[in-house]
C-alpha cells in the first residue's frame, strides 16, 4: 500500500479516504490517532487489525462538538454540556450512553462510548469534511508508546494505512483524561491532559478516580 503523506491544510483527500472506509493517521493536541469512520463497522475492524488491538478494548470517537454528540449518544446529562463548554476542544473524553447508530465494535459490545472534541485544526477540519465521527485510538501498535510526532507514526504505519496527516508535534503530548458520566458519582477512568481539579472546578462538585 502507498501511504499518502498530507502536509498542507486541505483535508479533502483525507476525508475521501475516511468516507471510503480507509485509515488515516490524524494529529491531535494529545497524541496522533489512527482514524476511521466510527459508524463503519468494517473500517473500525481495520483499526483493530493494523494496531493488533484486542477487540475487548473499546475505541473513543472524535467529534466536532456537542451537536455531534447528540447524534451519537442518548440521555446526555447537563454535566456533559458544562464540561464541553469549559474544556472542548481539548484533552477531555466523556463516556456517555451510546445510541444505536454507533456500532458495537466501537464499544466492544458495551452500552457506553467515549467522545472527545480534539483541539487541532486539521483534526477538526477532517471530522467536519468527512461528516462522521472518527474512531481514533492512538496511532501505535497496541501496548507501544503513543506517538507525539508524525515521524513516529510513519516509522510504524508507512505502507500499512491509507494516509498520514502531518500536524506537527502534539502540544499536550499525553492522552486525554477520560471521565465516566454514566456513573454516580462521576469517575475518572484515566488521568490525562486535563487535571481532576479543573473538572471539579467546572462542575462545582467532587469526582472520583
Amino acid at each position: 500500500m502507498n501511504t499518502l503523506f498530507i502536509t498542507d491544510n486541505d483535508m479533502t483527500p483525507a476525508a475521501a479516504i475516511i468516507k471510503s472506509g480507509g485509515l488515516v493517521a490524524v494529529p491531535t493536541e494529545t497524541v496522533y490517532g489512527l482514524a476511521a469512520n466510527g459508524l463503519d463497522e468494517a473500517a473500525v475492524e481495520k483499526i483493530y487489525q493494523v494496531k493488533n488491538r484486542p477487540e475487548k478494548k473499546p475505541i473513543s470517537l472524535l467529534v466536532s462538538g456537542m451537536d455531534d454528540v447528540r447524534r451519537f449518544c442518548r440521555d446526555i446529562p447537563e454535566d456533559a454540556y458544562i464540561l464541553a463548554e469549559a474544556f472542548w476542544p481539548g484533552p477531555l473524553t466523556m463516556v456517555l450512553w451510546k445510541d444505536d447508530i454507533v456500532p458495537d465494535i466501537v464499544t466492544a459490545g458495551g452500552d457506553t462510548v467515549g467522545v472527545r472534541c480534539p483541539d487541532h485544526p486539521k483534526a477538526l477540519a477532517l471530522i467536519r469534511l468527512a461528516g462522521v465521527p472518527l474512531a481514533a485510538p492512538s496511532a501505535n501498535i497496541s501496548g507501544q508508546p503513543s506517538p507525539k510526532t508524525v515521524s513516529e507514526v510513519m516509522r510504524v504505519f508507512d505502507g500499512k494505512i491509507d494516509a498520514v496527516i502531518d500536524g506537527g508535534p502534539c502540544a499536550v503530548g499525553v492522552e486525554s483524561t477520560v471521565l465516566d458520566l454514566t456513573s454516580a458519582p462521576l469517575v475518572i477512568l484515566r488521568q490525562g491532559g486535563l487535571p481532576k481539579e479543573a473538572i471539579e472546578g467546572a462542575l462545582k462538585k467532587k469526582v472520583c478516580n
